[in-house]
């Protein structure tokens, strides 16, 4: 039981950090919600398909077996401790953008961050997403758990470049020295 409420507390406490957290922003007129980037079907499907796959770890950890083959223990440890890492960042970069944070591009002024974990990458939140989801395949090895993750990695990538191109037409060179500095991931 410890072990799967290991598993359900850092998703469910990161929704409530980051879509709770709107509440906030709406009593200072801040709009968390910017501008899909790139299509939103693919963007809202994208979103949405991050917690389904959060939800079939959570589920796998309380007993419901995803798996069509047992997951050996030290591969599940390695899911388990990338699942830390992943929220680790994720909680950690959202916390580093505090009004900057933004489900889509901002649709007001935010500024660049480029301090804490955003010195080491230019997308940490990302980076933890991406964890979070390779340790979902890992923990169930549920093909469909697989491609599901598949898909989001690759429009998140494709957010990532539609993002960065925002940042560079209002951030200008600030940015572009940000970017010769730190890479996109690492």
């Amino acid at each position: 039981m410890s072990g799967s409420l290991a598993v359900t507390l850092p998703p469910a406490l990161f929704l409530v950090v980051s879509f709770g957290g709107g509440a906030l922003f709406r009593r200072r007129n801040i709009d968390m919600d910017g501008a899909p980037p790139i299509g939103k079907a693919l963007f809202v499907t994208s979103k949405y398909a991050i917690v389904i796959l959060w939800a079939a770890a959570v589920s796998q950890s309380w007993g419901v077996r995803l798996s069509p083959v047992a997951v050996p223990g030290l591969l599940a440890e390695v899911a388990l401790g990338l699942w830390a890492f992943g929220f680790a960042l994720l909680f950690i970069g959202r916390l580093g953008l505090g009004d900057s944070f933004r489900i889509g591009a901002p649709k007001e002024a935010t500024r660049l961050r480029v301090n804490g974990l955003f010195r080491l990458s230019r997308n940490p939140m990302y980076l933890g997403v991406y964890a979070t989801l390779i340790a979902a395949v890992l923990y169930t090895l549920n093909p469909v758990v697989l491609l599901v993750a598949a898909y989001v990695i690759a429009v998140h990538h494709r957010i990532i470049l539609a993002e960065e191109a925002h940042l560079r037409g209002v951030f200008g060179e600030e940015y572009a020295g940000y970017c010769r500095r730190v890479g996109r991931y690492l």
